[in-house]
C-alpha cells in the first residue's frame, strides 16, 4: 500500500497545514469512491501552492487555480500529458498527436490561445529543459505515472517564474513521500482496430532511516500506433474549401510544368495568337501535350490522424534530513521518445530544372509547347522562344556541342509516389537533474536553494526525400541510360511519364536521407528564504507571509542541419531549409513576495488578505549590441465576508523575452498558408494598377493572366530571427469569487474573470495581414510601396510558391510591432454526496472566451484588429487549433461498493468561418462555413478487486460521432487537415481502453 511517513521537524512544519481553499475545492472534483479514501487526520504529504513562492498553505492566494488530479487521469486513460490537457476548457489545442504536417516531434500547451509561447510547464513548480529553440517544455517528456495533479493557473505568474508566464503556467505535482510499489498497464484500440497504444509504468519507493529520508523511482514506457487518414471515409479524398470538388496538391503526377504555350483547338499546334495568354503551370495528359491541370495529387490517404509514438522514461527523486535543520533533496528524470510524422510522397514541389530538347523521354508535343512559349515583353505581340525550325533541329540534336542544341528551364510539379511517403523520424533525448538543500533559519524562517541542469536533444531524421539538385541534373540526358553529368551515380530520370514511369533505379538516385539536431540546455539556481515577518495585522492573527530571492538562467540552443536541410529547396517537399542556429541568453533575476492576512474572524470580515510581488530581471544575450531589463509586479487580494463565500482580485505587469529561435535564426524562407493570390486569375489583365503590383513583385511579364492560387494552400515565406526584440509587456487582471454554501453539503462554486492584454508582441504579420497591407487599398502608387515590393513572388511562373531558392514570397519579419488581447470567464462546480444506492461525484468546468484578438500593427490605422474567437481560417490558426467561444466539461462518477462508474461530457460551441476573411472575397464555399457545436460522450467503469488491484474499462467517443467536414484548404495545414480539424473534433472515432493497477 502507498504511504507516508510523518516528520515533525521544523522543515516540514508547515507542509501539513490545512490545504488552502481553492486546492482542496479542485482536489475533490474527481474523487475515487471506491478506494479506500485516506484518514482525515493523516497529514496529506507536502503540498506544493502553484503560483506563490510562499509555501504557506494557510495564506491563500489571489490567482485561480484549476486542478486536474491523478484520478482524473486515471479516468481518461491518457496515454501522455498532452492529451490531458488538450480537452480543457480555456486551453486551445496545440501541437500535439493529433497534428501531422507540422509536428516537430514534440506536444505543447496553449493555456489561452495566445500561443504556447506564453505559458510555461513546470515540474513541482520548477523549469525544466526545453525541447527546441522557441524554449518550450515538451509534454511528452511528463512522467505521468507519479504525477498527483496537474495545476493550470490563470493569468500572470511572471513575478514567480520568470519570463513568460503571461498567460499562466502548467504545473505538474508528482507525489511525495511514495513507499511501496505500483504498477500500471493500459492499451486503447479503436474501433476501426487500428491507432493502438499502450502504456506501462512501475513505481517503487519507500522510506528509509527511521522516516528520515524517502526515495521513489518511476520507469515507463509507452507507445501508439499511427492512425491513416485514408482509413476514414470521410478524410479517403482531399476536399477544397473552396470549390468542393476533389482537392490535393499541384505537385502531381503525370508532371506540370510551367513556360508552356496553350494549344490552339483548330490547328491543335501550340498558339500563335498574342492576345492568347502563356499556359501557366500546366499538366501532360497521355497525349504529351500540356493542358490545364486535371489530376491534383490527393495526398489525404498517406497522412495520419494519430502520430506514432514511441517512449522510455525514467523518474527518481529522494530527500533526506542530514539533520533536524538541513534536509538534502534531488530529482533526476530521463526520457527518451520516437514520434513519425508521415505525409504524401516527396517530389519536385515546383523546383526549377533544366531540360534539352532531345531529352529522350521529351514528348513531341510539350517540347514544341516549350518552344512557342511567348518572350516578348512588349502587350499585343507575340515571340517565340525558339523558331519551328530552331525546335525540330534541337529535337535531333546528338549533345551540348551540336549546333543546334537547345535547352529551356522550367518549373517542374512531379510527385514522386515511386519512392514512398516521406518520413520525418524525430527521436528526442532529454535528462534534467536538480539537487538543493532547505532548512529553517528560525521557527517561522525557512532557506532553500537549488540548481539544476538539464539537456534536450532532437534528431530528425527524414527519408524517402527527394533532391532537386538530382533532379536538374537527371533531366539533361541525351539518351536513357547516361547523364550528361555523371557525377553521383546519376541515372537520367523520366519526368514526363505517368506514375510507374520513375523506376527503381531512378527512385534510388533521386532520394536520400538527411539529418537536423537540435539541442537545447537550460541551466538555473535559485535561493529563497520564505516565511512569517514576525508580525501581524492587528486585526489578523495570522502573520505576514514572505519570501524574497534570487535566480540565475543560462539558455542554450544549437540547430546543425546537414548540407541537404541547410540548402533552400534541395529536399522535395521539405518546406524550406533548416539553417544552422547557435544562440544562447542568460538572466540575473531578484524577486520578492508578501501575503498579508489585514482582517480575521470579524464580522463581514472572514478574513480579508492583500498579496504584493515584483520581480527585476537582467538579460545578457550573445551578440546582441542592446541588453533588456525588465521589471514585473503583482498585486491582489481576497476577501470572505463569511466563511462559505471568497472573492478575489489579481493584477500583474507580465513579460516575455525573445527565445532563441525567435532572436538566432538567420532569414530563410519556409511555408505558410495561403488559399488566394490576388495576382492569380485574369484580375491582372484588366487592372493596370494590379498588374503593376505583379510585376514589381517579380513576376515575368509572360506569366500575367496565367498564374495561379498556391497548390494546396501553402504559399512561400521570408521569416528570421531579431536580435533587438525587446521583451513584449502584458497588463493581466483576474476578478472571481469561490462560493462552498454550508446549506448545501459537498458543493462549491467559482467564478472568475480574466483579462490579458500584450503589447510589443514578438511574432510576424498574419499571411492576411501581409496581403491586405498591399492588395487592400490599390492604387497607381501601390507598385512602389514596400507592402508590396517586399513579396517577392516566382522568377519563372508568377506565383507565391515554388522553388523557395529563388521565390521568397511573403515578408513576414520578426518584430515587436503587434498587439494581442483576450478575455473571458472560467466557471468551475463541484457536488460531492450520497444518494442512497451510491455515492455520487459531480465535476463541472467551463469557459467563455469572450474574445481573442491580435493586430499586426495597432499604429496602423488600416490594419486589422483580428477577432478569433469562435472563428476557423487560416489567420485565425496563428497559435493553434480553433478557440470556440464557449466549452464545458461535465462529469458524473457514481461509486457502488467496489466499482465506479464514471460518465464525461465535453461540449464544443459551434463556430464559423472568420468573416473578415468572407467580406475580403476569400471565403471558402457556404456549406463549409459553419461547424455545428459537438457533444463527446466517455464511459468509464473502474473495479476495486482488491485493496492491491484495479481494473478500469473505457470507451471515448461513446457515440462515435464524426468531425465536420470543411475541406483541407480552410485552415492551417497544420491544424485543418484530412478535411477536418482533428485537434479540436475527435477523428478517430469509438474506443476501447482497459487498464489496471497494482499496488503493494
Amino acid at each position: 500500500m502507498e504511504g507516508y511517513t510523518v516528520k515533525t521537524t521544523r522543515i516540514h512544519k508547515l507542509k501539513y497545514a490545512a490545504a488552502p481553499l481553492a486546492i482542496g475545492l479542485a482536489l475533490i472534483s474527481t474523487p475515487s469512491f471506491a478506494q479506500d479514501a485516506a484518514d482525515e487526520d493523516e497529514p496529506a504529504g507536502e503540498i506544493v501552492v502553484t503560483g506563490s513562492l510562499i509555501q504557506n498553505p494557510n495564506l491563500v492566494q489571489s490567482t485561480p487555480v484549476n486542478a486536474t488530479t491523478a484520478d482524473e487521469i486515471d479516468l481518461l486513460q491518457s496515454n501522455v500529458a498532452e492529451e490531458v490537457l488538450r480537452e480543457l476548457p480555456g486551453v486551445v489545442p496545440s501541437i500535439g498527436s493529433a497534428v501531422n504536417n507540422g509536428n516537430g516531434g514534440a506536444s505543447y500547451v496553449d493555456l489561452r490561445g495566445l500561443g504556447s509561447i506564453r505559458n510555461i510547464v513546470l515540474l513541482d513548480g520548477n523549469r525544466i529543459a526545453p525541447s527546441g529553440l522557441a524554449g518550450r517544455v515538451d509534454l511528452n517528456n511528463i512522467p505521468l505515472a507519479l504525477v498527483e495533479r496537474v495545476d493550470a493557473l490563470t493569468g500572470a505568474a511572471v513575478t514567480t517564474y520568470g519570463a513568460d508566464a503571461i498567460t499562466g503556467v502548467v504545473n505538474f505535482i508528482t507525489r511525495k513521500d511514495f513507499a511501496g510499489v505500483e504498477i500500471n498497464a493500459g492499451t486503447q484500440l479503436t474501433e476501426v482496430g487500428d491507432g493502438h497504444t499502450f502504456r506501462i509504468d512501475a513505481t517503487i519507493g519507500g522510506n528509509f532511516d527511521d522516516g528520515r529520508g524517502n526515495a521513489v523511482l518511476s520507469i515507463g514506457y509507452q507507445e501508439a500506433d499511427p492512425i491513416y487518414q485514408g482509413d476514414r471515409d470521410f478524410a479517403v479524398t482531399s476536399i477544397s474549401s473552396f470549390t468542393g470538388g476533389a482537392g490535393g496538391s499541384g505537385t502531381s503526377v503525370p508532371s506540370r510544368f510551367s513556360g508552356t504555350r496553350p494549344l490552339d483547338p483548330i490547328t491543335g499546334l501550340p498558339s500563335t495568337d498574342p492576345a492568347v495568354a502563356n499556359g501557366g503551370v500546366r499538366q501532360i495528359n497521355a497525349a504529351g501535350a500540356a493542358v490545364p491541370t486535371y489530376a491534383l495529387y490527393n495526398f489525404n490517404p498517406f497522412n495520419i490522424f494519430q502520430t506514432p509514438f514511441k517512449r522510455f522514461n525514467i523518474f527518481a527523486q529522494g530527500n533526506y534530513e542530514i539533520s533536524d535543520a538541513v534536509e538534502i533533496y534531488t530529482r533526476g528524470m530521463f526520457s527518451k521518445n520516437t514520434v513519425d510524422t508521415i505525409i504524401a510522397p516527396s517530389g519536385s514541389f515546383g523546383g526549377t530544372v533544366t531540360i534539352n530538347l532531345n531529352n529522350p523521354y521529351l514528348p513531341a508535343t510539350l517540347r514544341n509547347q516549350f518552344c512557342a512559349f511567348n518572350t516578348s515583353t512588349v502587350a499585343g505581340t507575340y515571340q517565340a522562344r525558339f523558331s519551328t525550325a530552331e525546335c525540330d533541329a534541337a529535337a535531333t540534336a546528338t549533345g551540348r556541342t551540336d549546333a543546334a542544341y537547345r535547352e529551356v528551364t522550367v518549373t517542374l510539379s512531379r510527385r514522386t509516389p515511386e519512392v514512398g511517403p516521406r518520413i520525418s523520424n524525430y527521436q528526442t533525448t532529454i535528462f534534467d537533474y536538480r539537487i538543493g538543500a532547505r532548512g529553517g533559519i528560525t521557527d517561522s524562517i525557512d532557506w532553500d536553494i537549488s540548481g539544476s541542469y538539464g539537456e534536450s536533444e532532437n534528431l530528425q531524421t527524414i527519408k524517402n526525400y527527394t533532391l532537386q539538385s538530382r533532379f536538374r541534373q537527371a533531366a539533361l540526358a541525351n539518351n536513357t541510360t547516361t547523364c550528361q553529368t555523371a557525377t553521383n551515380g546519376c541515372v537520367p530520370v523520366n519526368i514526363f511519364g505517368p506514375e510507374g514511369s520513375i523506376t527503381p533505379e531512378m527512385a534510388a538516385f533521386l532520394t536520400a536521407d538527411s539529418t537536423t539536431l537540435v539541442r537545447t540546455t537550460l541551466a538555473q539556481v535559485r535561493g529563497t528564504i520564505t516565511g512569517e515577518a514576525g508580525f501581524a495585522s492587528p486585526w489578523a492573527s495570522e502573520q505576514v507571509g514572505f519570501a524574497v530571492g534570487g535566480e540565475y538562467r543560462k539558455y542554450g540552443a544549437t540547430q546543425a542541419s546537414d548540407l541537404l536541410s541547410q540548402t533552400p529547396g534541395e529536399l522535395g517537399g521539405a518546406g524550406g531549409a533548416a539553417p544552422n542556429i547557435d544562440g544562447a541568453y542568460d538572466v540575473y533575476e531578484a524577486f520578492g513576495e508578501i501575503i498579508a492576512p489585514i482582517v480575521e474572524d470579524k464580522p463581514l470580515f472572514h478574513s480579508l488578505t492583500l498579496e504584493a510581488g515584483i520581480r527585476y530581471s537582467s538579460y545578457s544575450v550573445d551578440g546582441a549590441a542592446q541588453q533588456n531589463k525588465t521589471t514585473t509586479w503583482k498585486a491582489g487580494g481576497s476577501w470572505e465576508p463569511v466563511e462559505s463565500l471568497k472573492i478575489r482580485g489579481n493584477y500583474s505587469r507580465a513579460v516575455r523575452a525573445p527565445n532563441i529561435g525567435e532572436l538566432f535564426t538567420p532569414q530563410t524562407v519556409g511555408l505558410t498558408n495561403l488559399g488566394v493570390d490576388n495576382c492569380a486569375g485574369a484580375a491582372p489583365t484588366t487592372n493596370a494598377n494590379l498588374r503593376a503590383i505583379c510585376l514589381a513583385q517579380g513576376a515575368p511579364v509572360g506569366t500575367i493572366g496565367s498564374i495561379t492560387n498556391p497548390t494546396a494552400g501553402q504559399a512561400n515565406i521570408t521569416v528570421g530571427g531579431n536580435l533587438n526584440l525587446k521583451p513584449e509587456k502584458a497588463d493581466t487582471w483576474t476578478l472571481g469569487f469561490v462560493f462552498q454554501p454550508d446549506f448545501i453539503p459537498g458543493f462549491n462554486i467559482s467564478l472568475d474573470y480574466y483579462n490579458i492584454k500584450i503589447n510589443s508582441v514578438i511574432g510576424t504579420a498574419l499571411p492576411g495581414d501581409i496581403m491586405q497591407a498591399c492588395f487592400g487599398n490599390i492604387t497607381a502608387a501601390s507598385a512602389s510601396s514596400a507592402a508590396c515590393t517586399s513579396i517577392r513572388r516566382n522568377p519563372i511562373t508568377g506565383g507565391l510558391d515554388g522553388d523557395p531558392a529563388t521565390t521568397g514570397g511573403l515578408f513576414g519579419p520578426t518584430n515587436n510591432l503587434g498587439k494581442l488581447s483576450t478575455d473571458g470567464f472560467d466557471l468551475l462546480a463541484n457536488w460531492k454526496g450520497d444518494i442512497g444506492f451510491a455515492d455520487l461525484s459531480l465535476a463541472f468546468v467551463g469557459n467563455w472566451t469572450r474574445s481573442s484578438k491580435f493586430n499586426a500593427n495597432p499604429v496602423d490605422p488600416n490594419s486589422l484588429n483580428r477577432e478569433c474567437v469562435g472563428y476557423f481560417s487560416v489567420n485565425c490558426s496563428f497559435t493553434g487549433s480553433i478557440q470556440p467561444e464557449f466549452q464545458t466539461s461535465t462529469r458524473a462518477t457514481f461509486g457502488v461498493g467496489d466499482v465506479d462508474l464514471s460518465f464525461l461530457w465535453r461540449w464544443i460551441d459551434a463556430v464559423e468561418y472568420e468573416p473578415a476573411e468572407v467580406a475580403l472575397g476569400n471565403g471558402i464555399l457556404p456549406e463549409f462555413r459553419n461547424i455545428p457545436a459537438e457533444h463527446y460522450f466517455d464511459l468509464t467503469a473502474r473495479w476495486n478487486a482488491s485493496d492491491n488491484f484495479s481494473f478500469t474499462f473505457t470507451v471515448q467517443n461513446l457515440l462515435d460521432n464524426k468531425p465536420f467536414v470543411v475541406g483541407n484548404t480552410a485552415g492551417s495545414t497544420s491544424f485543418n487537415s484530412g478535411n477536418v480539424y482533428p485537434s479540436t473534433y475527435d477523428a478517430l472515432g469509438r474506443r476501447f481502453g482497459v487498464g489496471a493497477k497494482l499496488t503493494f
